[in-house]
C-alpha cells in the first residue's frame, strides 16, 4: 500500500493548462517592466520549486510584485498552505482578485496592493519576477532584499547577463532549461543580505509585442531563475 500521507503529484502539462486560464494585464504599463510570464516559463519556475526544492508545497508563500496573479495562484495550485500576493499597480491587483475568484481559489490567496518595501511577516518562500532593471536600473534590488528578509528560500527571475545565440540554441535542445552560472554582482548582493545561491538555471522567455517600442511581433530572450535559500 502507498503512504496516505504521500501528497498528489501534479503534472506539469496541468500546471502549464491551469497557468493559461489567468488573464494577463489589459494594459501594461512600460515603467514597471510589466512583462506577463509565461505560461512555460512560470510552469517550470514553480515545477522546480515544489518538486525539486520541496518550497510549495504546504509552506506559506508571498509572491513579490504579483502583477495579475500567475505565480501566486500557480503556488495555490501546486499545494501551498497560504498565499499573498503583493503589487503596486492597484489594477493588477483588481485582475489578480477577479483571476482567483474565478479559479477558486478566493479563500487561498490574499491580494494587498503596495509597494514591496511595505511588507513585512514571515514567510517559507517568496516567488518573485521583478523588474529587471532595464527602465529603472536597479530596480530588482529591492525585491531581492525584501525577499531575504522575509522568507527562507526565494525564487527570484532576472535578465541573463549578455545576449548569447549558442545559449539559446542549447535551451532549445535541452527543453528551455539549462543549469548556468550566477552573476558576480547578484552573487555579492545576494550574500551581503544573508542569502546563499543554491542554483541558478537559465531558461527562455518569449514576449509578444506590447510596447509601442518593440520592433518585432515577438522577441526571445534568456531570462535567469535564482533559487536563493537563507544563510
Amino acid at each position: 500500500m502507498g503512504n496516505p500521507a504521500q501528497k498528489r503529484l501534479i503534472r506539469k502539462l496541468d500546471l502549464e493548462r491551469f497557468l493559461s486560464r489567468i488573464k494577463p494585464h489589459t494594459s501594461p504599463n512600460a515603467h514597471l517592466e510589466q512583462y506577463t510570464t509565461s505560461e512555460s516559463t512560470a510552469a517550470t519556475m514553480l515545477y522546480l520549486a515544489a518538486y525539486t526544492y520541496g518550497d510549495i508545497e504546504g509552506k506559506q508563500v508571498l509572491d513579490l510584485g504579483c502583477g495579475t496573479g500567475r505565480l501566486a495562484l500557480g503556488c495555490a495550485f501546486l499545494g501551498a498552505e497560504s498565499v499573498v500576493g503583493v503589487d503596486i499597480d492597484r489594477s493588477a491587483v483588481k485582475l489578480a482578485a477577479e483571476n482567483s475568484a474565478k479559479l477558486d481559489f478566493k479563500t487561498k490567496v490574499d491580494w494587498i496592493t503596495g509597494d514591496v518595501n511595505a511588507v513585512s511577516g514571515k514567510f517559507d518562500t517568496v516567488v518573485e519576477n521583478p523588474p529587471f532593471g532595464v527602465q529603472k536600473r536597479g530596480a530588482d534590488r529591492a525585491f531581492l532584499k525584501k525577499a531575504l528578509q522575509v522568507a527562507d528560500a526565494v525564487y527570484s527571475l532576472h535578465n541573463h547577463p549578455f545576449t548569447n545565440e549558442p545559449l539559446v540554441k542549447r535551451l532549445k535542445a535541452n527543453g528551455g532549461l539549462l543549469q548556468v552560472e550566477p552573476s558576480p554582482f547578484l552573487t555579492r548582493f545576494i550574500e551581503a543580505h544573508g542569502g546563499k545561491i543554491k542554483a541558478v538555471y537559465a531558461l527562455l522567455l518569449v514576449i509578444p509585442r506590447m510596447f509601442d517600442f518593440h520592433t518585432k511581433t515577438r522577441s526571445e530572450i534568456i531570462i535567469d531563475l535564482y533559487v536563493i535559500k537563507k544563510h
